[in-house]
Parts: structure tokens; sequence; C-alpha cells
């Protein structure tokens, strides 16, 4: 709302409150939702919002569940994702979901509120001040790339302009915001409602990087391109498509990377790395020549044995960040830059190159895929087939707009075993490696495409940790198809005892249960279902979508003991995985 005052001088001064302000200033930035659980620091935005009415606040039951949400729709849109929370606990318990957008590269702009400035501690010797003061500034500053307590209303407008660019500039990430109440109610002179915009650098590539890469295509006989998530969180998928489609050469990718290359793509190998695709694996293994896009290399990408990972092969390794190049695997020849910086230039430094296909290193990793296909890893495996009902799924799915993945062994077969179609999306929590994701996230995700329906495929363990969000699903009408993979334990670190604590299955089988999630979900009115057998899969998939407008939870029951293999072999090169090799000593990550 706009106020008239009459200055001294008798010029009328134009003045907004600073919470409508902000509402108008996510507006311009094509802000159409904000996450948030309300708390008593938000509510004269939260009130902004409902009065102006062109920002819809979607309330979560729980501020992780915010934070996810924001994190999936800024991953969906490659816009800043916005999540709200109030002061003390409001704001701690945003952190988890910003460490994923920190570690993942998701734009996103979180805003806190804070106790009123006079009621802040600042130098005195005391713990807090006024009731629920946090200092969340501090906390956050390790897992976002800036975040800033506004000290007066006038350092609004900018601050917040400053943050939406950061959001979205180079490597995408979080920012945050706390913005103190007496700030929030304060009027803003309108002239200050209009920062200048921020101006983004022109990148330039040295001309010397596209012979090189010349020379060495030449001269390979087995190329691959290492496809990471930095390609999608970059926004330059088409172009990296496009990159693919002119070098003709087989592409692997990492569990971020999953859905950047559609699954009929004729170069598209499958998932490297800890729990990859075994062919791909060897694939990579064979490889003389690799172009690193969007991949940090960590080590569940490459395994614990670096030199094993670049024996045999030149590496060019593009990244915007320096210090990701040469920093456990090295050796390789670094181009600092942007994948869609890098992409663009390289599609016209060769527009004029015709690059033949490598038929005879593609039939190659095909005889791979033939020998070792996924479904055969768990072939012995009593009752349902894990990647195998991930197949069946995805052919099922064709109008699903994204798979929303949470963490353990599901999160491994459904990258192993996923058919994404060429417009559909694959999220799932990689660097922060967070239980609880896929829920809150689809959440997000689906509100980023109104009406069309998001798949969330999440253990019994990560199920439960933000099950309360199976109400938000409820009251917003959100068209999510849930598929719980059942195995009644916390089985990715149940694998992990079997292997390395004699099978003392400490919380995660002993002392560890999980509820009738049928059961569960019918209480908020969601229809379940329940499978325990591969003959049920066809019928239940037919019901799970029956009504593709309509939200319902299917429960996939598998055995318990069931592992995810194939799993490198810790100690051992990338090539050589579980069950076939035995780790040489216990992984530690």
């Amino acid at each position: 709302m706009c106020w008239m005052l009459q200055g001294k001088t008798g010029i009328e001064i134009n003045q907004v409150k600073a919470s409508d302000y902000i509402a108008q200033f996510l507006v311009e930035r094509g802000v159409k939702t904000v996450f948030e659980l309300s708390g008593g620091m938000i509510t004269h935005m939260l009130d902004s919002f409902q009065q102006r009415g062109s920002i819809r606040a979607v309330s979560m039951h729980h501020e992780q569940g915010a934070a996810f949400a924001a994190d999936g729709m800024g991953r969906m849109t490659g816009l800043p994702g916005v999540a709200l929370a109030t002061s003390g606990p409001g704001a701690t318990n945003l952190l988890t979901g910003i460490g994923s957008c920190y570690f993942d590269s998701s734009p996103a702009v979180f805003i806190t509120g804070q106790v009123n400035r006079h009621e802040q501690k600042g130098d005195r010797a005391v713990r807090q001040l006024g009731f629920q003061e946090t200092d969340i500034v501090s906390m956050a500053k390790p897992i976002t790339k800036a975040a800033w307590q506004v000290r007066s209303v006038e350092e609004l407008p900018q601050m917040l302009a400053q943050a939406f660019a950061l959001a979205c500039d180079g490597r995408p990430g979080p920012v945050l915001v706390d913005i103190p109440m007496d700030i929030q109610r304060a009027e803003l002179d309108e002239k200050l409602c209009h920062p200048a915009p921020a101006t983004e650098p022109v990148e330039a590539i040295d001309a010397a990087v596209w012979v090189e890469l010349l020379a060495h295509l030449a001269r390979a006989k087995r190329p691959m391109i290492l496809a990471g998530g930095g390609i999608r969180s970059g926004r330059a998928v088409e172009l990296f498509r496009q990159f693919a489609a002119k070098l003709q050469i087989p592409v692997v990718h990492s569990l971020m990377g999953v859905d950047v290359l559609p699954w009929s793509d004729p170069l598209r190998v499958g998932m490297i790395g800890s729990y990859g695709n075994r062919w791909a694996n060897l694939a990579l293994g064979k490889s003389d020549f690799l172009i690193v896009l969007g991949s940090r290399l960590d080590v569940r990408q490459t395994g614990s044995e670096t030199k094993a990972f670049n024996s045999g092969k030149m590496i060019f390794h593009v990244d915007c960040d320096m210090a990701e190049i040469n920093n456990r695997v090295t050796g390789c020849r670094a181009v600092v830059a942007t994948v869609q910086t890098f992409l663009r230039n390289a599609l016209v430094a060769f527009n004029d190159q015709t690059f033949p296909r490598c038929t005879d290193w593609l039939q190659e990793i095909q005889n791979l895929r033939n020998q070792w296909p996924d479904v055969m890893e768990l072939a012995n495996v009593p009752g349902i087939n894990p990647n195998r009902f991930i197949h069946q799924l995805s052919k099922a799915s064709p109008l699903a707009a994204a798979y929303v993945v949470d963490v353990g062994q599901h999160q491994m077969w459904a990258a192993q075993s996923i058919e994404p179609g060429e417009h559909q999306r694959f999220l799932t929590s990689g660097g922060m490696g967070s239980m609880g994701f896929s829920l809150p996230a689809a959440v997000g995700a689906a509100t980023a495409v109104p009406g069309r329906p998001v798949v969330v495929i999440a253990g019994d363990g990560g199920f439960q940790c933000n099950i309360q969000e199976l109400e938000t699903i409820v009251r917003n009408k959100l068209p999510l198809k849930m598929v719980v993979i059942n195995n009644h334990c916390h089985g990715m670190v149940r694998q992990f005892q079997e292997s390395y604590f004699d099978k003392r299955y400490a919380s995660t089988l002993w002392g560890y249960s999980a509820p009738d999630f049928t059961k569960v979900a019918t209480a908020y009115g969601i229809p379940a279902r329940t499978i325990r057998s591969e003959a049920e899969i066809p019928d239940a998939l037919k019901w799970f979508w029956a009504d593709p407008a309509q939200p319902c939870l299917l429960d996939v029951v598998v055995d318990t003991y069931t592992n995810a293999y194939p799993k490198i072999a810790f100690g051992h090169p990338i090539t050589e995985m579980e069950p076939f090799a035995t780790p040489l000593e216990m992984e530690g990550t």
C-alpha cells in the first residue's frame, strides 16, 4: 500500500510499507509461489502476500519441507525458489534444505524474519535478548552464496535485488536475507524501490581450447562425455544435447545428470559411479579421452582410486570454479567457464566440423550392456526386483513431469533403471544426501508445473522424515504419484553393516519400524495400495495412473535383505564392483 506524505518542503513523497514492497518485488521477479510455515516474525510479509493476492503462499508443515519445496521449484524452473521462516526454530529448520540447494547448485532465496532491531543482543554478553532471537546469518553463511541481515529499510531493495541476481549467477545456489520485524513494517521511499539491475560478466574462452579438443578427438579411439548435474543447474541442457549430437560420442552421466539425455537417445550409455550401471563403469574404464561437463568428480563418481580413474585417458574438465578442477583427479586440462558458456562457444567453434559416429566404440559399449543388464544384478532376489519395477514404472509414466527421488537404496535403483522421457526431470538430493527430500521437493516441483503429475520415489525410512506433507498435497490438490519402496529397514546403511559390521543391524533393522503406509495415506484422504509380488505390478500401475490428476500412494514391498548392486568395491578401481569384488577397506563416505 502506498502512502502520500507531505514533506517540509511541500514536496509529496510516495511511501510503501516494506512488506508490501517485498511482495511487489517478488512478483516483478516472476515469483508466483512462496513456501512457508507461519510464525510471528513473518506475519507482516504473509499479510502483504494475502492482501496483494498475486503471490500464493503454500503453507508447509515443517520449515525443512518449505526449504526442500523451494529447492524443487528452483530446479524445475531455473528461477530462485523462495521459502520463508520465522526467527529461531523456524530459521534453523531451514538449514538442511539450504544446504541441499548449496551442494546441488539450486537457485533459491530464503527470507527469514528476525526480532526487532532494538530486541537484538548486539555486543551484549548474553545468549539471547529477544524471544527466539537467533543469529541465522552466521549459521547459514557456510552453506549459502551469501547471507545478510537487513539493517535499515533503505537497504532492502538493493539487498533483495542482489540476492536474486547472485542466486542465479555463475554456479547457482541459495542466498539468505534476514529481515527484522520492525523493518518489515517500516515505510520505504518509493524512489528507492527500483535498484539498478546487476550486469553479468561476459566470459571468453581461449581459442587454443578448441584446437586441443579437436586434436584429442581426432586421436581418440574411445572418447566419452561425462555429463553431471551442472548441465541442468547451468540451464544448458538443450545446448548440451546439440553438442553431444554434434560430436557423436557416447555419454555417461552422474547421479545428478540422469535426465540430461532422454532414455531413447542412442548416445546415452548410463550412470557411472559408486552404484553406477556396471556396463557404464566398465566403458568409462576403457575410454581414452573424457570430456567432463558439470561434474566435480567426487568420490561417489570416481571411486576412491583416482589414479585408476584417469589412467590411460586424457581428461578435459570444464567447471566454473577453478577449485573443483584438479582437486581429487589430477592431470586434467582445466577449462574454467560455465557449462553454458563452454557449450555455446563450442557449437560456434565446431560449426563447420563434421564428426564421424563412433560406431565400433558404441557397439562395444552395447555388448557390455548386453552382458551386464541392470535387471540381472539382483536376478535371484525373492519377490519384487526393484530394477525391473523401475523400468515398468517408467513405461507406465509418460505423463509424469518429473521423478523426485529420495535418498537410499531406492535412489540407486531408480537412477540405474529409470527411463526418462525427453522432457522429464529427475530430481534427487546429491551432495547433502538428505532423507526426507522427495515429498516436499515434489510439492515444489508440482507447483512449478501446474496440473502435471509428478512421481515420488522414496524408501520407507526417508518417506517418514517428512510424511506430514501429505496434508500439504491434499490441501493444495497436487497430482503427486507416490511410490514407497518398502524394505522395512534403512537399507543402504543396513547393507553397509552387512559388509563391515558382521551383520549387526543396529538402528537400521533392529530398533527400526514403519507404519502401514496405505493406512496413513488413507487417513489423509489419499487412495493407497500395497503390492508384494511381480505379478501384481501391471494391475497396480494401471490403478496408479487411472486418474492422473489425483494423488495416490503405492507401497511396493521388497525383501529386507535386497542389496543395491553393482557397487564399487572400496579401494578398487571404478571397474571392479561388488558382489564380484570385495572391498579392500571400510569406505569413509
